[in-house]
């Protein structure tokens, strides 16, 4: 029996609890519904804690950001016209050559050998055109005989021209200056054309290409600067445009731009990945405000501010956004202080405790 009625009591204790924890609640509720209201009448509430930021004028800079690749000014895989033995390499791998400078050797006595002979001819047939001549100035042969002479001797200077020409292709040698990859010969080795022998780079200055939408192709000119950064290089790199694609690419509906970057260091390398950055216009005295302080409503875009302490919601025209920002086309004066957070919770007219934080969007 003792049990039960201790059961008893502790459930009535505990319904007592219930009903007291409810009325506490709402007097509660009450108390903060009396000092909203006081607040909409004048007096002093303790408002919703929300953040804030001072509008400020300053100069915009409409940047578009898009990928690019870094190319050599020039460049080329050396490759022999003949087929032959290697006989020398001039060249150290990852060195720097010069326009004309003998790269590599093929063996070249067969055509030697070849040319000499072909002079041999030559000077026989030089002799026997010098005497035919002499001979047709006397009348001894007819001028028939003396054109078949000529025409011999025309015939093997052809032929020691073509021999010449065929030696040429033995020597290697740079068609511009740069920086020389690896090798893939070896002295000794048989050459030929489809062998690769290593690749010539020009890397000072450096081209970069990239493309953009063709909504901007009328904002980009030849001469306008990019700036860019590569993996590997915390450095900000700058470059200008010197060729735009003459029209537009109808697969992807961008526009092909080249730049040229100097590269006196040799840090950049071709085939690197470049995100680039592309000023378009700067707009002089912007309304710059954070993205998360917009609202969307039916018939365009709202903020809200804070004025003697309380919301209030003001239509905006907006301009360009970026990822973090938007431009405030009108409806937002300098030293208005837009509200940044609770917009869910704001209503017109709601007494708020604004902190103001630094305007990271001003400029």
């Amino acid at each position: 029996m003792k049990i039960r009625y201790l059961i008893y009591v502790l459930i009535a204790l505990g319904i007592a609890y219930l009903i007291y924890y409810r009325i506490s609640a709402n007097k509660k509720i009450a108390e903060e519904g009396s000092g909203m209201s006081k607040g909409k009448g004048g007096a002093p509430g303790k408002g919703l804690q929300v953040d804030g930021i001072v509008v400020q004028k300053g100069d915009f800079n409409n940047n578009l950001e898009v990928t690019g690749t870094i190319e050599a000014n020039e460049s080329v895989e050396l490759r022999s016209e003949v087929s032959g033995l290697i006989t020398a390499i001039n060249f150290k791998e990852g060195s720097q050559v010069s326009k004309g400078s003998l790269l590599v050797k093929i063996n070249d006595r067969d055509i030697q050998a070849q040319l000499q002979q072909a002079i041999t001819k030559q000077n026989l047939s030089a002799t026997n055109e010098n005497r035919s001549k002499q001979l047709l100035a006397k009348g001894a042969i007819s001028q028939e005989e003396y054109d078949t002479s000529l025409a011999d001797l025309q015939t093997l200077k052809a032929e020691s021209q073509l021999i010449r020409a065929q030696l040429a292709k033995t020597a290697i040698y740079a068609p511009f200056s740069g920086k020389i990859g690896l090798r893939a010969i070896s002295t000794g080795g048989y050459i030929t054309p489809s062998t690769p022998i290593a690749t010539l780079s020009s890397i000072d200055p450096l081209k970069i290409s990239f493309s953009v939408p063709e909504k901007y192709m009328g904002q980009i000119q030849v001469n306008s600067e990019i700036s860019f950064t590569t993996a590997g290089y915390p450095k900000t790199f700058t470059g200008k445009v010197f060729a735009l694609e003459p029209g537009i690419n109808t697969q992807t509906r961008t526009l092909q731009i080249k730049a040229l970057v100097p590269n006196a260091d040799g840090k950049l390398l071709p085939g690197s990945f470049a995100q680039i950055k592309l000023a378009l216009s700067t707009q002089k005295d912007a309304i710059l405000i954070p993205n998360e302080a917009i609202i969307p409503v039916l018939n365009g875009k709202t903020v809200f501010i804070s004025k003697d302490g309380k919301a209030m919601q003001v239509p905006v025209v907006a301009g360009t956004r970026t990822a973090d920002r938007i431009v405030i086309v009108s409806g937002l004066n300098s030293g208005d202080t837009v509200l940044t957070t609770g917009a869910m919770a704001l209503k017109k007219d709601a007494p708020v405790k604004v902190t103001v934080v630094k305007n990271k969007t001003a400029l």
